[in-house]
């Protein structure tokens, strides 16, 4: 992503952590679990492999496509299992943000901040709308959760610790959004 270097390693350091994470849920007992599990970690190492600064790594042009066809592929399952509910339908529209951030940076590998015009094009802005209000709902729901407790729960089937690390890839979705 286009940016300063610092925040840029803390994002990546963020998102390989929660994909790490959603790996390990992957091994859970419960079903559901395991099922969101995965394809939170493709976002999550995705987001981190994304997120390493430009001045650090430039990488060929033939990795933005890649990226746009592995998450439009992620986008297209996320969108057939959405009569699941609305979990889905997050991931979807967290496939959709991945594939046009890669669209993003095939056209443009220079630093900007606009497409040619002044202010934020229309879907980013709308992207941002989405996570903004997603990390504040996730962020609310934390709560609870964590004041609640979950008695004798494995660490990795532990709801408030996937509720954390959906908000974290939310915080991260707006930060790399802001830097496009």
């Amino acid at each position: 992503m286009h940016g300063p270097a610092s925040p840029g390693w803390l994002l990546v350091a963020l998102c390989a952590a929660t994909g790490t994470y959603c790996l390990l849920r992957m091994r859970s007992s419960v079903e559901e679990q395991r099922r969101a599990a995965g394809g939170e970690a493709l976002m999550g190492f995705g987001m981190a492999a994304m997120a390493v600064p430009g001045t650090v790594f430039s990488p060929p042009a033939w990795t933005w496509p890649l990226y746009a066809a592995v998450f439009g592929a992620a986008g297209l399952r996320a969108l057939w299992t959405a009569r699941g509910g609305p979990h889905h339908l997050h991931h979807l529209v967290g496939s959709t943000a991945m594939v046009y951030m890669a669209v993003v940076m095939a056209v443009s590998p220079a630093p900007h901040h606009t497409h040619g015009g002044t202010g934020i094009p229309l879907l980013t802005g709308a992207l941002l709308l989405y996570f903004t209000g997603y990390v504040l709902f996730s962020g609310l729901r934390l709560v609870p959760a964590a004041v609640a407790g979950t008695g004798s729960l494995r660490w990795g089937d532990r709801p408030e610790l996937a509720r954390a690390c959906r908000l974290s890839m939310g915080i991260a979705m707006v930060a790399m959004l802001l830097t496009l």
